[in-house]
């Protein structure tokens, strides 16, 4: 298998997590339809848009000579790991606030890689990664300040002084 730069194993691990968000959205939103069925729609869009993150990442990967399949088993293994989380986070207690809780830091997580990928690409210089980063990482902040919203919203709604 071919070995990745650290520039491509940051790609690998943004293609991951795009991947982990599409699981993450749908889960969210089977809690979200139950109490908030506003919220939903939001929550839709972030799965398509992850779901064409996934394949702008993915197509980059299979132009990188030879690295395709090495990409895409690291993105893999990220989306694996982010499942992993996000079982042991949403139990089957948890209701839609949680769900928000948990895309925060999931956003939040990626709004990072994906300022990292910026950052590595500065002396990487792939003109192709830069233009990814330039489509992405708005959309990334954009999904961090809407789940924070939700989240807010969300938490306005409960009574603080409820037994938890």
């Amino acid at each position: 298998m071919a070995e990745l730069t650290k520039l491509e194993t940051k790609l690998a691990e943004v293609a991951g997590l795009a991947m982990a968000a599409q699981a993450a959205t749908e889960k969210v939103i089977a809690l979200a339809k139950e109490e908030d069925p506003e919220l939903v729609s939001g929550l839709e869009r972030m799965h398509e848009e992850a779901a064409e993150t996934e394949r702008r990442c993915t197509e980059l990967a299979g132009s990188l000579d030879g690295k395709k399949t090495a990409i895409l088993d690291e993105a893999r293994a990220v989306k694996s790991k982010g499942a992993e989380m996000m079982s042991t986070y949403l139990d089957e207690d948890a209701d839609a606030l949680d769900g928000f809780e948990f895309l925060t830091m999931a956003e939040a997580g990626e709004v990072g890689h994906w300022s990292v990928l910026e950052q590595l690409n500065e002396t990487g210089g792939s003109a192709e990664i830069r233009e990814l980063v330039e489509w992405a990482l708005p959309i990334q902040k954009r999904h961090y300040a809407d789940v924070t919203r939700g989240a807010l919203a969300l938490a306005a709604e409960e009574d603080a002084n409820a037994p938890a």
